[in-house]
């Protein structure tokens, strides 16, 4: 089995990728190695993936139509992981135009790829921040989610709805994930846990913003990994080709103010805080119901926040020695 995992020097990507390598698979990976975060840490993770034998990697833009073309050309992907994209949602604000780039005009090249292979089975991810303001929680993949409240979440939903109409009209079979704030070791610096962990050992203020009382259904990257795979590998019995979107939740969200006070125990330090005001396309809660990732893909997350903390501080101390 062939599988192509684009975003493969990503967080998600590279530990996505070194499981099935370490299973044995054919690894294809491509990235455009952006700056958006330190490419060192992009590419220490790709370093660890060159180990392997069967892993070839491409340092390609996902949304460049003809090289894109010219390295999938007779390469015969049985699945695609779609992990490539513009992350975060405080620098849509900033940069609105590299969203368009990557999350639509990108994904568009890979649907592409999949109408002219249609037996190419593609899995890609999504976010919970397409859920925006619902005060309904826990979140359901049977809500409404018609009023993103970011740029990032908008791009996200555009994928869903794309992929929707590539399903029916050219019978692919595609899988939609939204993710929920995703940590671990490996992790991405612009994430809270990374920035709060990195201030709170030198020393510096962390901002807390609506007084650290927002919440988030944080997922440990392991359990995140085995969905991922569940949903690769997942099976609908229907003739038909199918697009079917599953929450990857913790189902236990956990306050801010919650996540600082277990990151001073374990760094024996306390927090400098500095309090701001609610942001521009924050939300206040994320929640997901994983009833139907249960039922259907034997979702079950297991990794309890106090120990997931701990492996992320452990590695975070290894690797800015």
């Amino acid at each position: 089995m062939k599988i192509l995992i684009t975003g493969v020097a990503g967080f998600i990507g590279s530990k996505l990728a070194i499981n099935f390598l370490d299973a044995n698979y054919n690894i294809y990976g491509i990235d455009n190695l952006n700056d958006y975060y330190d490419v060192k840490l992009k590419l220490y993770r790709l370093n660890n993936l060159k180990k392997y034998k069967k892993f070839q990697f491409i340092k390609v833009d996902i949304s460049n139509t003809l090289k894109l073309k010219s390295y999938l050309k007779d390469k015969k992907i049985d699945i695609i992981c779609h992990l490539a994209a513009q992350a975060g949602v405080r620098y849509s604000l900033i940069n609105p135009r590299v969203y368009a780039q990557s999350n639509i005009n990108g994904f568009l090249e890979i649907l592409e790829y999949c109408r002219f292979n249609p037996k190419t089975k593609l899995v890609y991810a999504s976010s919970s921040s397409v859920y925006g303001g619902n005060k309904k929680i826990p979140f359901s993949v049977a809500d409404d989610v018609s009023y993103p409240v970011s740029l990032y979440a908008a791009t996200k939903r555009a994928n869903e709805l794309m992929a929707e109409s590539y399903s029916k009209l050219f019978s692919i079979k595609i899988i939609g994930l939204r993710f929920f704030t995703v940590y671990g070791p490996w992790g991405r610096p612009d994430m809270a846990i990374w920035q709060f962990t990195d201030a709170i050992s030198q020393n510096r203020p962390i901002n807390l913003f609506h007084k650290g009382i927002l919440k988030r259904d944080f997922t440990y990257i392991d359990d995140i990994v085995e969905g991922i795979k569940s949903a690769i590998f997942y099976k609908n019995k229907s003739k038909i080709a199918y697009h079917k979107i599953f929450n990857l939740g913790n189902n236990k969200p956990i306050s801010v103010n919650k996540i600082v006070t277990l990151l001073e125990k374990l760094l024996n330090k306390k927090a400098k805080k500095k309090f701001m005001p609610m942001q521009l396309g924050d939300v206040k809660n994320t929640f997901a119901n994983i009833d139907e990732s249960k039922k259907y893909l034997g979702f079950n997350p297991s990794t309890k926040i106090e120990k997931g903390l701990e492996s992320f501080v452990n590695w975070f101390k290894i690797y800015n020695k």
